[in-house]
């Protein structure tokens, strides 16, 4: 069954208002679709996780995708692998991504089973699908008035691509540390999310 994936990478988990923000995304596609499963993907759960010498022993060695090692990194793709919808929240640390979506990056970019060199390039072997990522930063990060370096944007989309994921759209919840900024900022990207084509909620005629 087609399902949708939503990833929360907020030490404040369900409550953020990154993830409060997606999951009117969420309500959206299983309006359109009833039978859209929700795959909730906390990566807090990754905090202990670690790639150590066994996991690249095993990488570098060509053992089966199947082996115990793969284990997590294996439950992982076939999450997004199995996912028609990709949801992402995510707040932005220290101009990037936080530690547990790194994480989880480097578990699912998996040499031979996420992607693979075509010519020298990494390219992936998923399909694409769509995705949103909603940004959450205490900073301003976004626009003509963005007031601190923003290595996320670029960055995710670029480790996406590698293992086929394109169809992305990004929505800004930045200057969170001012409240007054805060409630409209909330207010702009939800209006954002209800109008995109994709992850908004249709009008009947």
């Amino acid at each position: 069954m087609a399902s949708i994936l939503l990833i929360t990478a907020s030490p404040y988990g369900s409550s953020s208002r990154g993830a409060q923000l997606a999951m009117q995304a969420v309500t959206n596609l299983q309006a359109q679709n009833p039978r859209l499963t929700l795959i909730e993907r906390d990566l807090s759960a990754l905090a202990d996780a670690t790639i150590h010498s066994g996991y690249s022993d095993a990488l570098i060695g060509g053992h089966s995708h199947d082996a115990e090692v793969f284990a997590l990194s294996e439950h992982l793709i076939r999450e997004l692998e199995d996912a028609a919808y990709l949801i992402v929240a995510t707040p932005m640390h220290n101009y990037t991504v936080p530690a547990t979506l790194k994480m989880w990056i480097d578990f699912v970019l998996r040499y031979g089973r996420s992607f693979a060199p075509v010519d020298g390039i990494k390219t992936g072997l998923l399909k694409d699908r769509p995705t949103l990522v909603v940004v959450t930063a205490g900073g301003i990060v976004s626009g003509a008035g963005r007031l601190q370096p923003d290595h996320l944007t670029g960055y995710l989309a670029d480790v996406l691509a590698t293992v086929g994921v394109r169809d992305l759209k990004f929505v800004y919840l930045d200057g969170l540390v001012n409240p007054a900024r805060a409630e409209q900022v909330a207010a702009d990207g939800a209006q954002s999310i209800a109008m995109d084509p994709v992850f908004g909620a249709k009008v009947m005629a």
